[in-house]
């Protein structure tokens, strides 16, 4: 963060420190507002409203608004550090803003599956990164959540293009985010990453204009690329991610049996909502095969080796501590 950053989160944590006091002095139950830019209906937040409220009740009345409709979406982070916000679920990407370093859970083929998300967030290489996150800016990481994973779509039969390792995408025009990190990591599969907006993305699968693009399958699903597609290459090369992210003020107002219950039904919420994508997933290979699309895994070892060193040396990892890509590795095997 830059200093006036670091100045204005600050006096903001100082702020929402003697706000949560005075709220922990009034009364028992407490008001944790939860504000997200994803729906009520989106698996993350069913889990906080049906799991995670619940099991806190005694003692925390849990307001949930949803569609960006209290804070807006990339602000909530900064809200929690003011005091103005209690709770939300945050992206890696987020959090890399304030710390460079966060964006190592960002990046391709770092997590290799929903398990090794679990294991590096558990793990005492993360500490640090809770740490700089709850004395830096106020909030306290709780668990980690699911996304889904990012697959290669793309419109050739698999008799026409068969991908088994980087080197088979070369020369394949992928449409990826035109952001430098996405067209970095097009690049780094071994393709021909081409930068468009997600409107155009059926129309050019349609006439051809792009190969392909990459993207979980519910997304697959949901904008019907699998109409215009005729295989999906199980790269699995990003494994998404969100925080759930909780004031640190107000956790320091609780007491330890309270903690230990906010911390519970945390975990409790995002393994309900982990599971639940996972089962989506695993449903919806099954109707893609029913629409005709070929399914298949890669050489998943020879996709991640590859995509790892084109980082290495890279600007993307230079933020990254040394060593710790090769420690979230050993936790993977």
């Amino acid at each position: 963060m830059t200093p006036i950053t670091r100045r204005w989160v600050a006096a903001a944590m100082t702020a929402a420190t003697c706000a949560a006091a005075t709220i922990a002095a009034a009364a028992d139950n407490t008001t944790i507002r939860m504000s997200t830019p994803a729906s009520e209906t989106d698996q993350r937040t069913v889990a906080l409203a049906e799991v995670f409220a619940p099991a806190v009740s005694d003692f925390i009345t849990y307001e949930p608004h949803y569609n960006g409709s209290l804070i807006a979406q990339g602000a909530e982070l900064e809200a929690i550090a003011s005091g103005d916000l209690e709770m939300s679920i945050a992206s890696a990407q987020e959090l890399a803003t304030f710390f460079p370093e966060f964006s190592i859970f960002a990046t391709g083929y770092v997590h290799q599956d929903a398990a090794h998300q679990v294991a590096v967030f558990d793990d005492p290489l993360m500490a640090p990164f809770k740490q700089k996150a709850e004395e830096e800016l106020g909030v306290k990481l709780l668990s980690i959540m699911y996304l889904g994973r990012r697959h290669v779509n793309l419109r050739q039969t698999k008799e026409e293009l068969t991908v088994m390792t980087p080197s088979d995408l070369a020369g394949v025009n992928l449409r990826m985010p035109g952001t430098d990190a996405w067209q970095f990591l097009g690049k780094a599969l071994g393709a021909n990453p081409t930068p468009m907006a997600f409107t155009e993305v059926y129309t050019a699968l349609q006439t051809a204009s792009v190969d392909g693009q990459d993207n979980p399958l519910p997304t697959v699903v949901d904008a019907k690329f699998y109409e215009v597609t005729n295989q999906i290459i199980l790269t699995s090369h990003l494994v998404d991610l969100n925080y759930i992210a909780f004031s640190k003020a107000i956790w320091d107002g609780l007491t330890e049996d309270q903690q230990a219950a906010v911390q519970a039904a945390a975990d409790a919420a995002a393994e309900s909502a982990r599971q639940k994508q996972l089962e989506k997933e695993s449903e919806l290979v099954s109707f893609l095969k029913e629409q005709g699309l070929e399914i298949y895994e890669p050489d998943l070892r020879a996709f991640r080796e590859h995509v790892q060193a084109q980082y290495v040396g890279s600007e993307f990892a230079a933020s990254w501590p040394d060593g710790l890509l090769a420690k979230i590795n050993e936790l993977g095997n």
